[in-house]
């Protein structure tokens, strides 16, 4: 899979981080990403690409992880992420019990989801009056 950032500018042209393993998932993601009118960085499918996509210098408004990339922890990431004041949405079939204490207070959709719960998490972290 092709990694970049690819940008729409139909909406609020935020940018969401993409790291998800599983190809025909990330694809889903980028889909609803893109039709709500966000660019999206990514997707990644490793922690290494995810971290290669930070250290260009990408503007990030958020990022949505996948809990467990290629069988590696996405939280050492997600906290590097959140010092950078990056918001935090995590996917996982596991839900709120497959996050730590630390995160519990991160939206996370419960796969599988639909694009209305990207969306809805998309509008918990971008409340209406930021946009």
């Amino acid at each position: 899979m092709q990694m970049g950032i690819m940008a729409e500018q139909a909406g609020t042209g935020r940018t969401i981080l993409v790291v998800e393993d599983e190809a025909i998932v990330a694809m889903l993601v980028e889909d609803i990403l893109l039709t709500l009118g966000h660019g999206v960085a990514g997707p990644a499918s490793t922690l290494a690409e995810a971290r290669a996509l930070v250290a260009d210098g990408n503007t990030l408004d958020a990022a949505l992880l996948d809990m467990n990339v290629a069988g590696e922890s996405i939280f050492p990431f997600a906290r590097e992420l959140r010092g950078l004041g990056v918001p935090l949405i995590f996917a996982s079939g596991y839900g709120q019990s497959g996050a730590p204490e630390e995160f519990r207070d991160c939206v996370i959709v419960q796969k599988p989801f639909t694009d209305t719960d990207i969306e809805n998490a998309l509008n918990r972290i971008f409340p209406a009056a930021e946009s």
